[in-house]
Order: C-alpha cells, then sequence, then structure tokens
C-alpha cells in the first residue's frame, strides 16, 4: 500500500541486534498504537467484507484476499474502545501472521514505521492493571514533545477469540518419565502475560515448577543471581523457554548473554515465539538456542519438555 513493507532483508537484519521496527496507527483516537513490523504481511484498503453468522462480536467479517478467506478482527473494539461516532474515518487493514494463522486488523490512519532499540521499550506501568492489552511502550519524539506509543499485546487479542486449548493430545505423555518430571523447575520468559499462561497451563499438567520473567533483562538479570548464589543455573532448570520479542532485551539477546556466561552457558534454551519460517531457524544456530517452537503448540512443548529430560537422565 504505502511501500513501507519493502525492506523485508534490512528488517531482519535488526533481530537479533536487540532492535526492531515498529508499524505505527491509530485506531481513530489521539493514541498512537504500534505492532512489530516482522508480523504485518502487508497494509491494504478495506475490501468487501462478508458478515459470518454466529462469529465473535469483535471479528468483522471475512475478507477475500488472492483468493484466501481472511477473517477480520476489529481492533478497536478488541482492546475494549468503544465505537467510533464518527463517519468516514479513514479505515486501513494490516494482515499479519501469528502462531500460524493469518488475520486482519481493522484500524484507523496507518502512519510510517519507526526503528528503535529494545532497551527503548518498555514494559507497561504495573499500575495499568492487568486487563490492560498491551505488552511494552516507548516514546515517540515529535518537535519539541515526546508522545507514547502503545503496543499491543496482539496474543491476547487473538486469545479471547481464538480458543486455545492447553490440553495435550493421547498419546503423547510418556508415562515412563512422568515421576521424574515432577517438581523440576522451568523458566519462562515472555512479556505477553496470556502466553505465559498458555506455556504454565501446557507444562503444570506434567507436575513441572514454573517460574515466569517478563522480559529478557529481567531473567538474565535473575540468572545472574543465581549464579552468584552459587547455584548451576544448568542444572538448577530443566530449560528456559523465551519467546522472541520483548522489553528491554529479546530473546536473541537474553540466549546470546547467556552463551556467553561461563557459567551459564550450558542452559538449555527454547525460543517460542510467534514469528514463523526459516528465519527463525537461521536465528536459532546464530544465537546458540537448543530448539524453535513456533506458538502456540502444546504437544511440541510437552515433547521439548520430555526430550530434555530423557537427555538429563542419561547424563
Amino acid at each position: 500500500m504505502f511501500g513501507v513493507l519493502d525492506t523485508v532483508d534490512q528488517r531482519t537484519n535488526l533481530v537479533g541486534e536487540n532492535r526492531l521496527e515498529l508499524l505505527l496507527f491509530s485506531l481513530n483516537s489521539r493514541q498512537i498504537f504500534a505492532i512489530n513490523v516482522f508480523k504485518v504481511r502487508e497494509v491494504i484498503k478495506v475490501p468487501p467484507l462478508t458478515k459470518m453468522p454466529g462469529s465473535h462480536h469483535n471479528i468483522s467479517g471475512v475478507a477475500s484476499i488472492r483468493g484466501a478467506s481472511v477473517p477480520v478482527i476489529d481492533l478497536r473494539a478488541a482492546i475494549g474502545f468503544p465505537p467510533s461516532r464518527l463517519e468516514n474515518q479513514e479505515q486501513n487493514l494490516i494482515i499479519t501472521e501469528y502462531n500460524r494463522t493469518v488475520q486482519g486488523f481493522l484500524v484507523g490512519q496507518v502512519r510510517n514505521i519507526i526503528n528503535t532499540a529494545w532497551t527503548e521499550v518498555q514494559p507497561p506501568p504495573k499500575t495499568v492493571g492487568r486487563s490492560n492489552y498491551l505488552t511494552a511502550i516507548t516514546r515517540l519524539k515529535e518537535g519539541d514533545s515526546q508522545q507514547i506509543v502503545e503496543i499491543i499485546d496482539v496474543e491476547k487479542v487473538l486469545a479471547e477469540i481464538i480458543d486455545y486449548d492447553v490440553s495435550i493430545s493421547d498419546g503423547v505423555l510418556d508415562e515412563e518419565l512422568a515421576a521424574q518430571m515432577v517438581g523440576r523447575n522451568v523458566l519462562i520468559v515472555d512479556d505477553s502475560s496470556t502466553a505465559r499462561s498458555q506455556v504454565k497451563g501446557t507444562l503444570s499438567q506434567l507436575g513441572l515448577n514454573i517460574i515466569e520473567c517478563r522480559d529478557g533483562l529481567e531473567a538474565f538479570r535473575q540468572l545472574q543471581a543465581w549464579c552468584d548464589s552459587g547455584k548451576d543455573v544448568a542444572k538448577e532448570l530443566l530449560m528456559m523457554i523465551t519467546d522472541a520479542e520483548m522489553p528491554e532485551m529479546d530473546g536473541y539477546k537474553l540466549t546470546h548473554e547467556v552463551r556467553n556466561d561461563p557459567r551459564m552457558k550450558d542452559l538449555f534454551i527454547t525460543l517460542n515465539t510467534s514469528l514463523s519460517g526459516s528465519f527463525n531457524e537461521a536465528m536459532v544456530k546464530k544465537v546458540g538456542c537448543d530448539r524453535f517452537i513456533s506458538k502456540f503448540q502444546p504437544d511440541l512443548l510437552v515433547e521439548v519438555a520430555q526430550d530434555r529430560l530423557r537427555e538429563v537422565l542419561k547424563k
């Protein structure tokens, strides 16, 4: 639409350098919102939508895009804004791919892309409560003033529309490993409370003890503190499961820092992200992750945990 998504190679080079690019847009309000450009396939004018009887109330309809049926989510309604009262407002459709699914988000004006560092991205203030739809905030300088940019927790939006089942399929659990799994520690690192809950809900069924961190920097400081107290984190933790995109320190940078600290370099690390494709597989090798899982796959999470335990028991 705007040519803003033409530099894919340049954008992917930012990931792994603790940097990201954000697509900024409005929801026909003064506030500026954003999502990671790497999740965006394209930005288009809103095509004709077909209403689907019985669909979720935040689904505006289905669009036919290049022969594929794409559900369109009214993002303004999905994050709790009242309906817009102004007629003839600009509307655009951001086509995204999350967790191996494609969907469109109905938004207002699409502004531009900004390049920033994860160190400039902060968690939302705790005083906004647990029900907010943000994973982080950053600031945009416009002239002599600064404006807050609110980064949408898309995984929470989707989880309220799509029923993510954390149940484990028959035949996945290895009964011979069950007793050995109970009480072992797993560190989950993710800025989305929804994503953390999904992983915790799956792995808790195995009797694993789940420790949570909201971003890479918090996790790295926790790991350092354990090492400073004399703990061998590679033995204390069955594994660490980390998201890729997080405020202050992303999952790639976190993995890089862990691998470069002799005290924790042997920690088993699984990258668990809504990004997908060969790019992530390349990044796993580059920074030294042990496994990569595209969200959200309960059975695969269980298989990775069991495979890791088997490795531990062989030593």
